[in-house]
């Protein structure tokens, strides 16, 4: 008999609670896969945009030139931080998102930190939004799995007390029924745990980045008097 046969065995033969808890994780999961994918395919657009960024950035003889430049970069969150400052350098520029208006507030370099402070703040907070539920799968799965399995354990057991006779093959089916909710808690669960830590990784160094820039920033606002 092939895994894939057994498994669908197990699966026609689990018990109502044991069913829910599956679907409980089935949802955990394809929900977590959607984030997944969705969160790879943002940050692989951000580490392809963030070189261009830097390079048109440091190459650029002027804010506006550089804004203009920086128009077919839609996806990293550099550019909206260096749209928020340019706006105040160079009130003049192209604005793109992120850029906030700041015409009638005292032009300085206290000014200048807070918008790129605020306009960073802002892309970080974009990049974690979702984070929170891999967090929640990677802690809660395994135990939603292991309450299935104690559930099942004890119906098991509940039952064999009330056989005259007992023997392995009637305790087997039962074990398995109920150790199943606690593999799929676990297939649940591992993704979402290695998901996690790398998209925390991969923002955190999108976060360095934001820095630099806010320091490159900073300088240009003290070259230009500020």
């Amino acid at each position: 008999m092939s895994q894939v046969d057994v498994l669908q065995l197990l699966l026609r033969e689990t018990s109502a609670t044991a069913k829910f808890v599956l679907m409980v994780l089935l949802v955990f999961s394809i929900a977590s896969w959607g984030i997944i994918l969705s969160k790879s395919l943002l940050l692989r657009k951000i580490r392809r945009e963030s070189p261009v960024f830097w390079r048109i950035f440091r190459k650029g003889q002027s804010l506006p030139e550089i804004a203009t430049a920086l128009e077919s970069l839609r996806f990293t969150p550099l550019v909206p931080v260096f749209n928020a400052g340019a706006e105040i350098l160079s009130p003049g520029a192209p604005r793109g998102a992120g850029a906030m208006a700041v015409r009638n507030a005292p032009v300085s370099l206290g000014t200048l930190q807070r918008a790129l402070q605020r306009a960073s703040s802002a892309q970080l907070t974009l990049l974690e939004s979702r984070l929170t539920f891999l967090a929640t799968t990677a802690a809660v799965a395994p135990f939603i799995g292991l309450f299935g399995t104690v559930w099942g354990v004890l119906t098991t057991f509940t039952g064999l007390s009330n056989s005259a006779v007992t023997t392995l093959r009637a305790v087997a089916p039962g074990i398995a029924d109920a150790l199943i909710t606690t593999a799929f808690g676990l297939f649940t669960a591992i993704p979402a745990v290695i998901a996690y830590n790398h998209f925390v990784y991969q923002i955190r160094n999108v976060g360095g980045e934001l820095d630099d820039l806010q320091v490159d920033m900073l300088a240009l606002g003290e070259r230009n008097g500020l």
